[in-house]
């Protein structure tokens, strides 16, 4: 009986205590210990410029991109020391904007 008891009060204990360490548990991990990408880069256009679909200017416009646009560094591709293009996102709300809008898109700097 009492080993039973014993064993018992262990489960309970474990049980209890166990799930507070685990990642769906109770304790929430600081912010540091997340790998969070360090190399991320966002830019803002001082200019209106051109999305495209792909690299090149012959290619289709997708949009003209306002002054002040914030959009985040996905790619950089340099054809030249003078020819240099950025793959870029757009920042958006994915639950709020229309499913059809356009996000990503290459320009040139």
């Amino acid at each position: 009986m009492i080993n039973n008891l014993l064993k018992n009060f262990c489960l309970i204990t474990f049980a209890l205590i166990a799930p507070i360490t685990l990642p769906a548990g109770g304790i929430q991990k600081s912010l540091n210990q997340n790998k969070f990408p360090h190399n991320t880069n966002e830019i803002t256009l001082s200019s209106n410029t051109s999305l495209y679909s792909h690299p090149q200017i012959s290619d289709n416009e997708l949009l003209v991109l306002d002054i002040g646009t914030t959009l985040s560094v996905l790619h950089i591709w340099k054809v030249s020391k003078s020819h240099t293009w950025v793959r870029v996102e757009l920042a958006s709300n994915k639950f709020l904007d229309d499913p059809n809008k356009i996000l990503k898109g290459w320009i040139r700097m």
